[in-house]
C-alpha cells in the first residue's frame, strides 16, 4: 500500500491574498491598535508619535526576515535572552599585588624541595640517552646513512 508523503510542510498556506494567516494577524493587529490609538487619544500629535513605531513594528513582524527566518523569531530569541539566566564560563579576576618579601620567601621554600643533580650525573644521563638512541632502530634516521 502506498501513501502520499506531504512535501513543503515548512511553507505556510496563503489564506488572505498574498498573506499567510500569521502575517494577516500581525498586520491586522497593528492597524487595529493604530486605529484605536487614533480615536482614543485626545491629542492627534501624541497619537501619531505612538502610531508610527507601532505600524513599523507591525510591518516588520509581517514582512521582514532575518537570515530567511521571520522577524518574530528574532524578537522571541532576544526576549528570552534578556530575561533568561546567563552562564559566564570565564571571568578575569584581578590579582592583588603581594609584597616582594613574601614572593622571595615562597621561591626559597619551593627551591628547597627540588633535588639538585650534579654535573657528572647529568653527563651520565645524557650519554646513556645518546647510546640508547643510536642502538634503537626506531629512532635512527635512515636518510642520514644514504647521504
Amino acid at each position: 500500500m502506498q501513501f502520499q508523503v506531504p512535501q513543503f510542510i515548512e511553507i505556510e498556506d496563503k489564506i488572505f491574498g498574498p498573506l499567510t494567516l500569521r502575517q494577516f494577524i500581525f498586520l491586522a493587529g497593528g492597524v487595529g491598535a493604530s486605529v484605536a490609538l487614533w480615536f482614543y487619544l485626545p491629542y492627534k500629535i501624541l497619537s501619531i508619535l505612538f502610531i508610527i513605531p507601532l505600524l513599523a513594528f507591525s510591518l516588520a513582524l509581517t514582512f521582514y526576515k532575518i537570515n530567511n527566518r521571520p522577524f518574530i523569531d528574532a524578537v522571541a530569541s532576544a526576549f528570552y535572552f534578556y530575561i533568561g539566566g546567563k552562564l559566564y564560563i570565564w571571568k578575569k579576576e584581578e590579582k592583588k599585588p603581594e609584597a616582594r618579601v613574601q614572593d622571595q620567601t615562597q621561591k626559597a621554600k619551593s627551591l628547597l624541595g627540588v633535588p639538585k643533580i650534579s654535573d657528572s650525573k647529568l653527563k651520565d644521563l645524557t650519554w646513556s640517552l645518546d647510546i640508547k638512541e643510536s642502538i634503537s632502530p626506531s629512532t635512527r634516521d635512515d636518510f642520514s646513512d644514504r647521504a
